[in-house]
C-alpha cells in the first residue's frame, strides 16, 4: 500500500470530534478538552452522536459511523480526533468511507480500541494516522507537558521527526539485538489480533510493531502473542516493540502462572527480528504518541527507535 499523509495542522484549523467506540464517561469532558483545543487555536466540530449511548457503544454502528464520515466529508475539518477508546470501533470498519477519506486525506488520532479504525484506515487506504491523546481522556485535564509537546510537534510539523525519546530518558529493554527498518504500525494488542483474517488486517510484512494493552492478564497476553506467532506475524516483522502493558497482571497469584515479561521474553525469542521493550506507550498519561505507517529504524546498538520521515505534509 502506498503511503499517504494529511496536511499538518495550522492554528486555525477546524478538528472534528468523535466517538466511535464507548461513550465519554462525562460530557463535561468533552468540553473541556474543546476549551483546551480552543485556547490553543483550533477551531472545534463535534459530531452530531458523539453523547449518543447504545449499550457500551456511544450510540448506534449506523450513528457512529455517519459521524466519522461526515467528518470525512466536510472539507473544512483538517483532523478527526477521538474522545475515547473502551469498544466499538469494530462494529463500524465496513461502514466507513474510505474511498473519501484517500480522496481528502485528513489527521485521525487515538488509541486503544481506536486502534482497529487506525489499521483499518491504512489497510484501505495508506493513510498515516497518529496513535496518540484523546479528547476525553488526557486533553481534558491538564495533559502532561511531555505527551502534549511530542503529540503536537507530530501533527504540527512537516519535518521529519527523528528519534521518539522515551518520557524521563527511561532506557529500552534489548530483548533481540540488532538494527531494522521498516513500516512503523502500533495500537493495541487486543485490537490487532481481532482484524486478523479479516479484510481490515494491514501487511505486516518487513513491518516494525509496535504493541501494548491494559487490564489483560499474562495468559491472555501470551494467547494473543502466539496467535500472532501462530499466524506468520511475528516470524516476518523487521523488529517487535513492547509498548507498556497496563495493569496485566495475574488475576489470581496463587494460581502457578507466568509473568508478563517472562511471556514478553519467550516470544521474542521467537522473533526473527530485533525486540525491544520498555516504551512509555499505551495507556499511562506520560508516553509517547507514534505514527501509524511511516518509515522508521529500531537500532539497539544506539539505544533508539527513530521516525526517518515527517508524518504530515
Amino acid at each position: 500500500m502506498e503511503t499517504i499523509k494529511a496536511i499538518r495542522l495550522q492554528k486555525g484549523d477546524t478538528i472534528g470530534i468523535v466517538a466511535p467506540a464507548s461513550r465519554v464517561t462525562s460530557e463535561d469532558k468533552v468540553y473541556k478538552g474543546v476549551e483546551y483545543l480552543e485556547r490553543l487555536g483550533y477551531r472545534v466540530k463535534l459530531g452530531k452522536h458523539i453523547f449518543d449511548l447504545y449499550g457500551y457503544c456511544a450510540g448506534r454502528d449506523e450513528d457512529r459511523a455517519a459521524d466519522f464520515n461526515e467528518m470525512i466529508l466536510d472539507k473544512t475539518v483538517k483532523a478527526i480526533f477521538t474522545v475515547r477508546g473502551g469498544y466499538g470501533s469494530l462494529r463500524i470498519l465496513p461502514q466507513i468511507n474510505y474511498l473519501a477519506l484517500r480522496r481528502n486525506p485528513k489527521i485521525i488520532v487515538g488509541y486503544s480500541d481506536i486502534t482497529a479504525l487506525q489499521l483499518a484506515i491504512y489497510r484501505k487506504t495508506g493513510l498515516v494516522t497518529f496513535s496518540g491523546p484523546m479528547i476525553g481522556v488526557e486533553m481534558w485535564n491538564e495533559i502532561d507537558p511531555f505527551t502534549e509537546d511530542q503529540f503536537w510537534r507530530m501533527v504540527t510539523s512537516a519535518k521529519k521527526i527523528g528519534v521518539i525519546p522515551n518520557p524521563d530518558n527511561e532506557p529500552l529493554t534489548i530483548l533481540r539485538s540488532g538494527k531494522a527498518e521498516g513500516k512503523l504500525f502500533a495500537g493495541n494488542l487486543s485490537l490487532l489480533v481481532s482484524l486478523m483474517g479479516t479484510s481490515f488486517f494491514p501487511s505486516l510484512r518487513n513491518a516494525i510493531l509496535a504493541i501494548e494493552d491494559v487490564d489483560e492478564a499474562p495468559h491472555r497476553i501470551d494467547r494473543m502473542l502466539a496467535q500472532l506467532l501462530n499466524g506468520k506475524i511475528l516470524a516476518n516483522l523487521s523488529a517487535l516493540i513492547y509498548g507498556t502493558f497496563v495493569s496485566c497482571e495475574a488475576d489470581d497469584e496463587q494460581e502457578p502462572r507466568l509473568t508478563l515479561e517472562q511471556v514478553q521474553k519467550e516470544y521474542a525469542e521467537k522473533v526473527k527480528g530485533v525486540v525491544v521493550g520498555n516504551l512509555r506507550y499505551g495507556h499511562m498519561p506520560r508516553k509517547v504518541t507514534l505514527p501509524i505507517g511511516v518509515h522508521s529504524t529500531v537500532d539497539t546498538k544506539k539505544e533508539i527507535i527513530r521516525i526517518d520521515e515527517s508524518c504530515v505534509l
